[in-house]
């Protein structure tokens, strides 16, 4: 599989063990960065990852931060990614069976290497379930004009 992987300086430690393993594991590994501790901007790294996604460079990513929060938010800005925050397995699976997600994120102040492994083995190895899914999907990238009443 085609697998884009970034982070900001929080988690490239992290990033880098992931991408060697992930390529251990026969994938083709795209690493977007960073590749140092020096402090940078989350939300670019995030925007590059899901850029990557979106084109068709990537089948899946891998966006990691401190707490994961800030990056994934970053990658949900584009409308073709759907990234799901996890900490474990089951989350990870019901992201990709319920939801099809195709970015996971992870923080690497949170999640621990055996912790992200398990976790990006079972995204990687789940199917999108469909059937009533895919309408609940499709409104994640199209959502509906709603009025909200204050």
């Amino acid at each position: 599989m085609r697998i884009a992987i970034a982070s900001d300086h929080a988690a490239h430690e992290l990033k880098a063990l992931l991408a060697d393993w992930l390529r251990g594991e026969g994938h083709d590994v795209a690493d977007l960065g960073t590749d140092g501790a020096g402090s940078v901007d989350y939300p670019d790294f995030g925007y590059a990852l899901a850029e990557a996604v979106a084109d068709g460079r990537a089948e899946r990513g891998v966006a990691l931060c401190g707490s994961g929060i800030g990056i994934s938010i970053a990658v949900n800005r584009n409308p073709a990614c759907r990234c799901a925050l996890v900490s474990e397995p089951l989350s990870a699976a019901l992201a990709r069976e319920h939801n099809d997600a195709n970015v996971i994120a992870m923080g690497a102040r949170l999640t621990g290497i055996d912790m992200a492994k398990a976790c990006l083995t079972a995204f990687l190895s789940t199917d999108f379930a469909g059937d009533r899914h895919v309408r609940r999907r499709d409104k994640l990238s199209n959502p509906p004009h709603m009025e909200i009443s204050r």
